[in-house]
């Protein structure tokens, strides 16, 4: 249970807010824990259906199993292969912030270099076995919280003595009123902090005890992460001088302006300590989102809806590790391109979020599909007006997407269905030679 929370927390970053806070705290006026507290309620309709299906279906295929389960294999492909443009990106992102922050330490080596090694740090922990990774991600886990508690401390300690820049309610209710339109457009923006608890479903089948316990994990992860979101938000908005309306005049300083209010509040020390964290903190993101593309590469090759080359596991560490291989191979060529590009980042942070939205949007139609079609419960209007809620919440999300991360998305997905086309011609062909040994036989999964 500790290992699957710790990969997803790894995964979303304790510290995720850090990053986005200026940017939300301009678009709701302030009111930027109260953000992270809806986007907490928001998400957790998509964990309640990963818990769901993750009992239901125990594979390591996680969302591309799913969808099959509830909706059969052609949008099980199409599923996985959205997710897959999440899995397959975030791991380059992850590895493409090291290389930058490693840089700014040392500028005389190219971001490439450092880029490099991080992918080559993370592949040789992933092919040491799932323990092994867990273990190292445990302590950098333990190191991240303990910083993450410093500021809290010295948070209070300044609340206490010098009282708090803005009123106490502010974080919750805005700074000069509450703007309802503001509000949700940065929730649309929290909600993508989020991303990476669903990774804890990939590991279904390295998981040990009842297959109750993914789906426990991604709910715990998720609200554990929710609370450290809102604590550490709301003390920063509380020790925060700059106004919104300042913050929003001011682009520039929106990514910047939480490490900037720790250095003028709290101490230098501490600033200097926490964007260290920060630094290091992508390399983690990068192990577990290997992990989780590897093993979604895994089940849909098992399944016969990727090469079966990569449906095989080390019979040392259990990993699968020519899939492994494959998405390393895959990040180090994506984030080193992307390095030496000057609109790398902002091309990778554009990919990784729509295809893991549209991926949920399966998910929830896979839990109607699987309980309420397809009859496995005896309380259909749970299993109908849940998933229905998180579907709603999710599309909400994508509307209010960027025009680019959209059209990314679309053009994977064409591709996609590109190549469904082609497998099921060649599928086609193959019952017509055969019609005993088909997909088309007895026995085989529907193709629905």
């Amino acid at each position: 249970m500790r290992h699957l929370v710790v990969y997803g927390l790894l995964f979303i970053g304790p510290t995720a807010p850090m990053g986005t806070f200026g940017v939300l705290d301009a678009r709701s006026n302030g009111a930027v824990a109260l953000v992270f507290l809806i986007a907490t309620v928001a998400m957790a309709f998509t964990a309640w259906s990963y818990a769901r299906m993750s009992v239901a279906v125990p594979k390591a295929g996680s969302v591309s199993a799913y969808a099959t389960a509830g909706l059969g294999r052609r949008s099980g492909f199409m599923a996985g292969w959205m997710i897959g443009l999440d899995y397959l990106f975030i791991p380059s992102l992850a590895a493409l912030f090291s290389g930058i922050a490693s840089h700014a330490l040392f500028p005389g080596v190219p971001v490439w270099v450092f880029t490099t090694a991080a992918v080559l740090l993370i592949t040789g922990l992933n092919l040491g076995g799932v323990k092994l990774a867990a273990t190292v991600g445990l302590v950098a886990l333990a190191v991240e919280i303990l910083v993450l508690a410093a500021f809290c401390i010295g948070a209070v300690v300044v609340l206490v003595h010098d009282g708090p820049a803005r009123p106490w309610l502010s974080p919750l209710t805005g700074l000069d009123g509450f703007t309802l339109a503001g509000t949700i457009g940065a929730v649309s923006v929290a909600a993508l902090a989020f991303l990476g608890f669903d990774a804890i479903a990939t590991f279904a089948e390295e998981s040990t005890g009842s297959p109750r316990q993914v789906g426990r994990a991604v709910i715990f992860c998720l609200v554990l992460a929710g609370a450290l979101f809102v604590l550490q938000t709301y003390l920063g908005a509380l020790l925060t001088t700059t106004t919104p309306t300042e913050l929003a005049a001011h682009p520039d300083e929106q990514g910047t302006i939480f490490y900037t209010m720790i250095s003028d509040s709290i101490g230098s020390w501490l600033g200097t300590t926490v964007t260290t964290a920060r630094a290091i903190g992508p390399v983690l993101s990068a192990l577990v989102a290997q992990a989780a593309v590897s093993r979604l590469m895994y089940g849909m090759a098992r399944d016969g809806q990727l090469p079966a080359a990569l449906g095989s596991v080390s019979r040392r560490t259990g990993v699968p590790r020519p899939a492994i291989l494959v998405s390393a191979v895959a990040t180090l060529l994506i984030s080193v391109a992307a390095s030496v590009k000057a609109d790398g980042l902002d091309l990778l942070s554009s990919m990784v979020t729509v295809g893991a939205l549209t991926a949920f949007v399966f998910l929830h139609v896979a839990v109607v599909g699987y309980y309420v079609v397809g009859r496995h419960t005896d309380r259909r209007v749970l299993h109908t007006v849940v998933p229905v809620v998180g579907l709603a919440i999710v599309v909400a999300v994508l509307v209010l997407a960027s025009h680019l991360a959209l059209e990314i998305a679309a053009g994977w997905f064409v591709v996609g269905l590109v190549i469904l086309i082609l497998r099921s011609r060649r599928r086609q062909g193959t019952t017509t030679a055969d019609p005993h040994t088909g997909p088309g036989a007895v026995g085989s999964p529907p193709d629905g």
